[in-house]
């Protein structure tokens, strides 16, 4: 066996993300960011309001209040994509509507609840408040700036990212293709949702973690249950090696006489990493190449399955995907009750997350269903190799699942 720490590095370490394309800008919401993305324009072009209100010159206005206020001179109007084609002098004013062009001559607006007309005087307007120079106006290249790095390589390109991205003048975005994956259920004992369920059987609900998982990341998916027979196994594992990115295999990890997807892999001749890690669920995981695509062979248990899967299998889907840091979300956390581990094991806790008194509390879960344990699970917490518990209250980087 070997640490989790070498197994998280190797996987990382021997996996190269696929290539990439373009797509249209809203095909590339959830995608991955090929490359550094840089700003291809100013944003705004020119020095814009930030409010409904007047152009003026903030020197003119410097004492104005309700009591004292400023006549100023109305001149004109301008919008939000139009242009006022002169200058504004001292003692004048130019109405002036959110996003529209600063006019030359004036260094500040004056927001509209801060004037009133003049009484008696059409074409005048009264300033009741003052406006330091600069003041509601967004000046040209603030929000985006010509050249600069606004998207690094291995970022998910949420929604907000993309309107960023539009911003910047890009129209079509380089995104790493999604991995297809084969996820692979093995065993007699397995079926598939849909056949009549009888005595010494059972679903196969592993299968369906995983592939909800992949579907979760983006990934395209096909499944397959197969059973007990090594021709067969290896006839289906050959076409997928083929046909996929990567292949996820469920049960037949560990060495019985029944286990045999490990030995068809090896007489398949893959280039194997590990089999078996010093983790606790989960220590009969797998992992290699196949002519550079990436195998995990997976525990059958539920709970060993899901969480190899998550501390391996997913990363390295991930690096495959193109993501800069692969991996569940980590949040801060405080140890809600203490956890205990093993000083030769890396231990993961299952655990909700609590708030209370103004602290994130994870704590840990123990049901008698092991299914409905993992359908609840909010958070995993790590107790590191050579590390015998977290006490009660002290801090923890905890993993995220329900995102």
């Amino acid at each position: 066996m070997i640490s989790f720490d070498e197994a998280y590095q190797l996987t990382l370490d021997q996996i190269q993300s696929l290539e990439s394309y373009s797509v249209e800008l809203l095909d590339a919401v959830g995608r991955i960011a090929a490359q550094d993305l840089h700003t291809q324009v100013d944003s705004p072009s020119l020095d814009v309001s930030l409010k409904d209100g007047y152009a003026i010159h903030s020197i003119d206005i410097r004492n104005a209040t309700l009591e004292s206020p400023v006549p100023l001179d109305l001149v004109g109007s301008v919008a939000a994509g139009g242009a006022w084609k002169g200058a504004v002098s001292s003692g004048q004013a130019l109405r002036i509507l959110s996003g529209a062009p600063l006019p030359q001559g004036a260094d500040a607006v004056l927001a509209e609840e801060f004037t009133r007309p003049q009484p008696g005087a059409t074409g005048f307007i009264q300033a009741i408040n003052h406006a330091e120079p600069g003041r509601n106006i967004l000046r040209s290249g603030s929000d985006i700036t010509s050249g600069r790095l606004i998207v690094p390589a291995g970022k998910i390109l949420h929604p907000t990212t993309i309107g960023l991205l539009a911003a910047a003048g890009y129209s079509q975005v380089p995104v790493v293709r999604p991995p297809r994956v084969a996820i692979l259920a093995t065993g007699d004992e397995v079926l598939s949702p849909g056949e009549a369920l009888v005595k010494g059987k059972l679903y196969a609900s592993n299968l369906f973690t995983l592939a909800s998982w992949c579907l979760h990341f983006g990934f395209r998916v096909d499944t397959c249950v197969i059973k007990d027979d090594r021709d067969l196994i290896r006839e289906i594992l050959t076409n997928c090696l083929e046909q996929f990115d990567a292949v996820l295999t469920s049960g037949g990890a560990w060495n019985g006489e029944r286990d045999l997807v490990v030995h068809i892999l090896d007489a398949l001749g893959w280039q194997k990493f590990y089999h078996r890690v010093r983790i606790g669920p989960g220590k009969a995981v797998g992992f290699g190449l196949f002519q550079g695509k990436p195998v995990f062979c997976l525990p059958g248990g539920p709970p060993s399955n899901h969480m190899a899967f998550l501390q391996l299998g997913l990363p390295g889907l991930q690096k495959l995907a193109g993501y800069s840091k692969p991996g569940l979300p980590m949040i801060p956390a405080i140890i809600g009750k203490e956890l205990n581990g093993q000083v030769d094991w890396t231990q993961f806790k299952h655990g909700r997350l609590i708030k209370e008194d103004g602290r994130l509390l994870f704590e840990p879960m123990r049901y008698k269903s092991r299914l409905q344990e993992m359908a609840d699970l909010e958070a995993i917490a790590k107790i590191p190799e050579g590390q015998t518990k977290l006490p009660t209250g002290s801090p923890v980087m905890v993993q995220v699942l329900q995102i």
